[in-house]
């Protein structure tokens, strides 16, 4: 069987995580949620998304497809009932299409005309905002605990770390002296070749990724997703950090998403609950203007490739675009534009010629090559993001 993971309606919401991947593609809890799926339905998978994604995403074509929207997230209900569906039936739950069983190449999720419809009234968990992600993220970081480690033993931490309860797995090739491990209040998982430095105190529940650092003396509580590739110091708190993005310093992160290939200046903090203890509003990129999110904890969302230089301040509810590069004294605006350049003191456009420099020589410390599909694909956002560069 073929699985495509299709976009619905949340991949606009979802904006600007979304403009550099498919739904499915975001990582929640300790994998990404297309890794959830194909952990219990293994198989040859695509994505049904944006033109512009599919050169790097492609749509699988061929017999016997199933059809799951990404921004869902299984579970043993939701197993069990994808499973049981026929050729020309969809499960749907009020007016979310979850997955369709058909051997047509495409469909639309808000148009099931012809399909035998399934009615789905268990809940589920779906990812619909930028801030779900750390909302949820205990949630999906618990349930993918249980999944990769059920039946499996632990590696072992060398006796100079203090753990406190039980809930810790370990993967091969993990080191970490003199810390401190506290699963009291939440699974903690070490992924393979990950690093702890020394000082470290770590209270769960954490998912550190494949050759993921944690700096001397990091303080971490949960729930918190580092990874893979990344290195982080200073404090954090219940954030989401995607693969190759760096927050090495000094500094506080907390209730916040970071995407992949972003870097963190050394003593920037974000601001995570505001002063009159209000609800936080985010830049919501369909209205063009802020969307109340029912947070009263609500930090920084920054986009892939997103960089900030030291000491930076951002203000609660912040959201910085694809590329953006933010700098300077004083609070930037709680909307940084896709590409923009500059800070408090104002912004400029980021030229796609000087991204690109800096975006080539970021791959080639990490071992990746920039090549045309990634050059393709950033043009196309800047496109798409000029309505917002109104400098």
């Amino acid at each position: 069987m073929t699985i495509n993971f299709f976009d619905d309606q949340s991949r606009t919401s979802l904006l600007p995580l979304t403009y550099t991947r498919p739904v499915a593609d975001l990582r929640i809890g300790i994998m990404k949620i297309s890794e959830k799926w194909l952990f219990h339905f293994p198989s040859e998978v695509g994505y049904l998304t944006e033109t512009y994604l599919q050169d790097k995403f492609p749509l699988i074509e061929g017999e016997n497809k199933l059809f799951i929207n990404g921004s869902v997230c299984p579970d043993a209900s939701l197993l069990a009932a994808i499973s049981g569906l026929s050729d020309g039936q969809a499960l749907v739950n009020d007016d979310v299409c979850i997955a369709v069983k058909s051997n047509q190449n495409r469909f639309y999720f808000n148009d099931l005309t012809g399909f035998d419809i399934i009615e789905y009234q268990n809940p589920f968990l779906k990812i619909t905002f930028p801030e779900d992600i750390f909302k949820f993220n205990d949630t999906a970081l618990r349930a993918d605990f249980k999944v990769l480690t059920k039946g499996r033993t632990s590696a072992k931490l060398n006796t100079t770390n203090t753990i406190i309860g039980d809930d810790i797995f370990v993967e091969e090739g993990v080191e970490a002296e003199c810390c401190t491990f506290n699963t009291k209040n939440g699974p903690i998982y070490l992924g393979k070749n990950s690093q702890v430095w020394e000082g470290s105190h770590i209270r769960g529940a954490l998912a550190l990724c494949e050759n993921s650092q944690i700096k001397l003396g990091t303080k971490i509580y949960g729930a918190t997703t580092i990874g893979p590739n990344c290195r982080v110091g200073g404090e954090i708190n219940n954030a989401v950090i995607w693969g190759n993005s760096s927050k090495g310093h000094e500094g506080y992160l907390g209730n916040s998403v970071l995407g992949e290939w972003c870097n963190i200046g050394a003593d920037t903090n974000n601001s995570n609950l505001k002063n009159n203890y209000a609800e936080v509003k985010l830049w919501d990129y369909k209205t063009q203007r802020f969307r109340k999110t029912g947070l009263q904890f609500c930090g920084l969302i920054m986009a892939d490739h997103a960089k900030c230089g030291i000491n930076t301040m951002f203000n609660t509810g912040t959201v910085v675009g694809v590329g953006a590069n933010v700098f300077g004294a004083g609070f930037p605006r709680n909307f940084v534009a896709d590409f923009a350049w500059g800070g408090a003191h104002g912004f400029e456009v980021y030229s796609l010629n000087k991204m690109f420099e800096t975006v080539t020589k970021v791959f080639e410390r990490k071992g990746k090559i920039f090549d045309d599909i990634e050059r393709n694909l950033l043009t196309n956002i800047f496109e798409f993001t000029e309505q917002y560069r109104r400098f």
